[in-house]
């Protein structure tokens, strides 16, 4: 499930592959985007921003977003897709490298220095070198909605989704629907911040600390399976900021009270 450190994987991949090589094809496959080119143009970067993707290209950014099935592809020239064409959203090619988008939920282009307007509302960052801890902190802490959803708006902190906000509230023994005001949100998020920069290096996540397929998780997606701490059954339900935008949660009603 594509989350901060997803994204961060990706943007590093992709701008030791493409930065500084001259675009030898540039080809965006959705309609309002079809059109343009930016063959010739040098790629000065690819950064991550929160669960956002920024390819600055040229004078331009290019904008993706993975949103559940989204993916970036890396390719020698000549080399056989791993997905079918019919899926790919985004080719940005060099004489050394082929970059491909499948599946991007969202997908735009935009002068760099109006950049902004596409990622300038997100919170803080912890995978950033300018991440924010006390701002972070601040705005979680001051959201009178469900810690889960609090921690969820990209608005308050950038790069935390659901898996994360899961497994950060259990750690810190708090349930989902707790307010954020009544939280201790700074401790909060300095869990979510070791979590997410320990895995952003691995290829697949633990919260646990053990690295074998089914231990990684210390409550998602466990539901009637047993606390690993205290045996009781994990519960399970679902918390959004509104219908549409409801995600799953998991809990343990013996430690996190």
């Amino acid at each position: 499930m594509p989350e901060g450190d997803t994204v961060f994987r990706a943007a590093r991949m992709l701008d030791a592959a493409l930065a500084g090589g001259t675009v030898t094809r540039f080809d965006l496959r959705v309609p309002q985007l079809a059109t343009m080119d930016l063959t010739g143009e040098t790629v000065h970067s690819v950064v991550p921003r929160g669960k956002h993707l920024l390819a600055r290209i040229g004078s331009w950014t290019l904008h993706s977003h993975l949103k559940m099935e989204g993916e970036w592809h890396l390719y020698r020239p000549g080399e056989r897709w791993r997905a079918p064409a019919f899926r790919a959203r985004a080719i940005v090619a060099t004489t050394d490298a082929e970059a491909v988008g499948f599946d991007l939920a969202e997908l735009a282009l935009v002068p760099t220095d109006r950049e902004s307007e596409l990622v300038g509302y997100l919170g803080p960052d912890p995978l950033s070198d300018a991440w924010n801890l006390d701002e972070a902190a601040r705005r979680v802490g001051a959201d009178s909605r469900a810690i889960h959803v609090a921690v969820l708006d990209q608005r308050n902190v950038a790069g935390f989704g659901n898996v994360y906000a899961n497994e950060m509230l259990f750690v810190r023994g708090i349930h989902p629907e707790t307010p954020g005001t009544d939280v201790d949100a700074r401790g909060v998020l300095e869990v979510g911040t070791r979590m997410i920069r320990a895995n952003r290096d691995r290829v697949e996540r633990t919260f646990t600390g053990v690295d074998r397929r089914g231990e990684r998780m210390w409550v998602y997606g466990r539901e009637r399976r047993p606390c690993r701490r205290c045996g009781t059954p994990i519960l399970s339900g679902s918390l959004g900021a509104d219908p549409t935008r409801e995600r799953n949660v998991f809990w343990c009603p013996r430690c996190q009270t």
